[in-house]
């Protein structure tokens, strides 16, 4: 494991980071963002608290991502770009379910992200539903 990494979380002097963060994310990546909110969207997003425990990743004393894990136990990682394919991710995950523990984890993601699909899977996540949606016009 690296040493230098560390989940540590969030305050108000990460949302710039966040914001930053969500903004350079491919558009396959997300399930839940249609479109990209504007900061004060996303400030008040965070001020909600919508997840049970909210981390900022450092590795080297630097920020490289967060992870979150939902009210519902769903784990969510976002690494910057120059970090991922480096095992950060896997290491990540390790840290978020050792500081929470359950007896079940799941992860939502993308059909079409086919990156978090391989990850999830090779750390012994199973595919255990595929969802879809209809938006009414009403």
């Amino acid at each position: 494991m690296t040493e230098s990494l560390i989940l540590q979380n969030i305050d108000e002097k990460d949302y710039e980071f966040l914001f930053n963060l969500l903004k350079n994310r491919k558009p396959n990546v997300s399930i839940s963002h249609k479109k990209m909110p504007t900061y004060e969207e996303h400030v008040k997003f965070i001020e909600s608290k919508p997840y049970h425990q909210w981390y900022i990743i450092f590795l080297n004393g630097e920020k490289v991502g967060s992870a979150y894990l939902s009210k519902n136990d769903e784990i969510g990682i976002s690494l910057v770009e120059n970090i991922q394919g480096k095992n950060i991710g896997s290491e990540v995950l390790d840290l978020v379910i050792k500081k929470n523990p359950r007896t079940r984890y799941l992860a939502n993601i993308n059909p079409n992200n086919l990156y978090s699909k391989k990850f999830f899977e090779k750390n012994g996540f199973e595919l255990i539903q595929h969802t879809f949606e209809k938006i009414s016009n009403n």
